[in-house]
């Protein structure tokens, strides 16, 4: 599954965006160097009931951003995306 795909199926589950999540996620200070994956997962799984998964694809957006490596593009990888960079603002204003 590409990291695109676990963010649109995070709002289906959700309800928020994955850029509503993250702004969550700052207020919280979840953004902070010194918090660590375990605890957004504890998060993410006690508010939103997300598993592990979809989790570790929020993770990334929140301590990275949505950039992700080049070498997912075009790949045929089990994480391979159409680009670079991920859309955090929900399915429906996604560019086509």
């Amino acid at each position: 599954m590409s990291f695109q795909a676990y963010l649109d199926a995070i709002e289906d589950k959700t309800g928020r965006t994955p850029r509503e999540l993250v702004d969550i996620a700052r207020s919280r200070r979840f953004d902070d160097p010194s918090v660590k994956a375990g605890e957004i997962l504890e998060w993410l799984k006690t508010d939103y009931e997300l598993g592990r998964g979809h989790g570790m694809a929020l993770v990334h957006v929140i301590k990275k951003g949505p950039q992700i490596d080049a070498k997912h593009v075009g790949s045929s990888g089990s994480h391979r995306d159409e680009s670079d960079t991920l859309w955090l603002d929900g399915k429906a204003s996604k560019p086509s």
